[in-house]
């Protein structure tokens, strides 16, 4: 394990119990979506770095057409990049620019393809949603027009 690993593991409960435990390594309430979502079937709550917290959404995918998951990174620091070579469509949200990117997943299972990546700046955070599944994006746009940092 490396050091700042073990300095994190230090720092964070073995597991988290909830939201609770998110709000309290973020240092401010874990901005949450208001808009209805499909139904979830678990949620798993977990650091993503130094003041960053994931939250995930895993769907009930077993009906045709169902998406399978959703994602919320939240931190003081964006979110990894990831190596989609995708140019990004540009909206607006909250006043400020949003990036959506999407690729296919060819290999996935149905409810979790395509993967969309939606990413934006609000409240002195650095957001970025995650999709998997037939998500639309004005669906994303309006989920994340729901969080308000």
């Amino acid at each position: 394990m490396s050091a700042d690993a073990e300095a994190r593991s230090a720092e964070e409960p073995a597991d988290w119990t909830g939201i609770a435990d998110a709000d309290a390594h973020l240092g401010r309430p874990v901005p949450l979506p208001t808009a209805p979502l499909p139904l979830i079937r678990w949620v798993e709550v977990h650091p993503a770095g130094p003041g960053a917290v994931e939250v995930e959404w895993n769907l009930d995918d077993t009906r045709p057409g169902a998406r399978g998951r959703l994602a919320l990174y939240a931190g003081t620091a964006p979110a990894d990049e990831r190596p989609w070579p995708v140019e990004p469509a540009v909206h607006v949200l909250h006043g400020a620019r949003a990036e959506h990117r999407t690729i296919p997943l060819d290999e996935a299972e149905p409810p979790l393809r395509p993967a969309h990546e939606l990413r934006w700046e609000a409240g002195g955070l650095h957001l970025r949603l995650t999709a998997q599944g037939p998500w639309t994006p004005d669906e994303l746009l309006a989920v994340a027009a729901s969080i308000e940092p």
